[in-house]
């Protein structure tokens, strides 16, 4: 016997062939019960890809056969005539695919590999990838257009398109009331030669709001007429286009933009303004680690990778009126007072609001700024071990009544006293608080000493849904996809879903029965669905089938509302709803 055959104990501890490791790595795991660190180090794969054998072995996705050794299989044999009909087609720039169905439409029974094997061999080399737009395939009865541009009104005069994202229409009266293409004009924001800044613009808010989920699934609407109308062009920038457009903008362009926006909103009364609740959200990211940091994700309950986000809301309205992301580590603490500032300069000198966040948005530091600076804040300090043993003696505790329906402990006890910290210049007004629903005391303060204390835990306590309604938001509007392959600037991004919030909420409030109702609940029943777009004697007619909800928008008092299309220069808008 040939020694050099005889196969030792390596032949299973580092087979060479790839379905052998697969096998002896999924033996070594789930037979062995060897930790999957171990068992990866030893085959060379992650910890990862391990678990996803597990799952394709589990599912029976697996094929442990060994391959029949090269030359050993027989090859089917491809005649002449064949070959010339294969070579005719490729030079017709045909794919394997579409060679292979037309062979068998000509009675020729052979397979895609057979067809790639005899292309190979007669010397072509692979098509390239091709889109949908290069091999015809595109909305049935769309035009393909070759860039995306402006049109005129009068250019479209007599067509009539289906519009499979009408529903946006819902939202024109509204973009007039707050002036958007006049918040586009104060913030400066760039243009192309061929797309002004506001179509760029509102074809970005189009797309927040029907919900896309993601910008590189703006092609699901790349051939919709209706919605190009909506934003004044012939149909929707591609996502490349409109990725680099957001890059192009700088943090003094978002700025502005939103500023001059929370300016319109705030003239329209669509505020209260009296208390804001500040929060730092953790907009996820899958990508490169070394693109963001890590921070801690609350809806999540762990640390990840993502663009670290302080939102501001108005909490009578539940309106967003500020954000500022991806901060930095070592910037956090300093936010609440750019916040401060940027407020001061919307309110034009009126008496500023009372701030409320939790322990972890900024340090005693600023606090004291907030202070010295005529601004009452509520928030919680940060639990120590001896603190929590100090609470454990409280002896006089006093209960009180939380005037709020829907609590399910409206009655918590409290206990009040007067501290000093480090950092801090001053005195702070602490409430201890328990009985709350929580295993642990909240403990409560501020530097307002006149709200009485039922009103002090009444607002930190409805502070305590803010997170909640924050999360949803960034789920509707996509804010946790960073992991798209088209990518837009954060900020942006969500600058943009601020204001697709707000005409949202300026929406359902004209929809007897869903006042507050969220915006998925919104978008589903009455945004999402087809309409027919027609433009008649310059004007644009959306005519929008029979629905179950029909009757409510009907009653909606839309001649009371400015109705225009705001890509088109303030085009005249008719809704007609059967």
């Amino acid at each position: 016997m040939n020694t050099n055959s005889i196969r030792d104990a390596t032949f299973f501890t580092s087979p060479a062939a790839e379905w052998q490791r697969r096998y002896e790595a999924l033996r070594a795991s789930m037979v062995e019960r060897l930790p999957d660190k171990a068992v990866a180090n030893r085959f060379g794969y992650t910890t990862g890809y391990l678990r996803v054998l597990r799952h394709q072995f589990r599912h029976g996705l697996l094929d442990f056969h060994e391959p029949v050794p090269e030359g050993s299989q027989q090859r089917r044999t491809v005649n002449t005539e064949t070959r010339a009909k294969i070579r005719t087609w490729r030079e017709q720039r045909l794919s394997v695919g579409e060679i292979a169905e037309l062979l068998c439409e000509d009675g020729t029974e052979i397979s895609v590999r057979t067809v790639a094997r005899v292309l190979a061999e007669e010397g072509f080399t692979k098509l390239p990838r091709r889109t949908g737009i290069k091999v015809g395939r595109t909305v049935k009865g769309a035009q393909i257009p070759d860039r995306s541009e402006t049109v005129e009104l009068a250019g479209l005069e007599g067509q009539s398109f289906e519009c499979a994202g009408a529903g946006a229409f819902l939202f024109a009266p509204f973009i007039a009331q707050l002036g958007l293409p006049e918040v586009v004009r104060s913030a400066g924001l760039p243009e192309s030669k061929a797309i002004p800044a506001l179509n760029y613009f509102l074809s970005f808010l189009t797309l927040k709001l029907l919900g896309t989920e993601r910008y590189a699934h703006v092609s699901d609407h790349a051939f919709d007429p209706g919605l190009g109308l909506f934003a004044g062009l012939n149909v929707l920038p591609k996502c490349t286009a409109m990725s680099t457009y957001s890059y192009s903008l700088d943090d003094v362009h978002i700025h502005k933009l939103q500023a001059a926006f929370v300016k319109k909103a705030q003239k329209l009364g669509l505020y209260e303004g009296d208390i804001i609740n500040l929060d730092f959200h953790t907009m996820p990211h899958y990508g490169d680690e070394s693109v963001l940091e890590k921070h801690w994700a609350g809806a999540r309950g762990k640390v990840m990778k993502g663009a670290l986000t302080l939102i501001a809301q108005d909490a009578g309205s539940k309106l967003m009126v500020y954000t500022a992301s991806d901060i930095q580590r070592e910037e956090a603490d300093d936010q609440v007072l750019q916040f401060q500032a940027y407020w001061e300069g919307i309110r034009n000198g009126k008496e500023s609001p009372k701030f409320i966040f939790d322990s972890r948005l900024t340090s005693y530091k600023q606090l004291s700024a907030l202070n010295a600076g005529g601004v009452k804040f509520i928030t919680l300090r940060r639990r120590g071990k001896k603190l929590v043993q100090d609470i454990g003696k409280i002896k006089d505790w006093t209960k009180i009544h939380i005037p709020h329906p829907k609590r399910k402990y409206p009655d918590p006890e409290v206990h009040a006293s007067e501290v000093k910290l480090k950092g801090y210049e001053g005195k702070l007004r602490q409430v201890v608080m328990r009985g709350n629903g929580h295993e642990e005391p909240a403990i409560i303060i501020t530097n307002d000493y006149e709200v009485p204390l039922e009103l002090l835990v009444g607002d930190y306590a409805r502070r305590w849904r803010v997170e909640n309604g924050i999360a949803e938001a960034v789920n509707f509007f996509h804010l946790n996809s960073l992991s798209s392959p088209i990518l837009v600037k954060i900020h942006f991004d969500v600058a943009l879903s601020m204001i697709a919030d707000t005409l949202y909420s300026m929406l359902a409030h004209k929809l007897r029965g869903f006042e507050e109702c969220n915006a998925p609940k919104i978008c589903r029943d009455f945004v999402q669905g087809k309409a027919t777009v027609a433009v008649k004697d310059g004007r644009v007619t959306v005519t929008y089938p029979r629905k179950a909800h029909n009757p409510i928008l009907r009653q909606v008092p839309w001649h009371l509302l400015p109705l225009e299309v705001p890509g088109l220069g303030g085009a005249p808008l008719d809704l007609k709803f059967l």
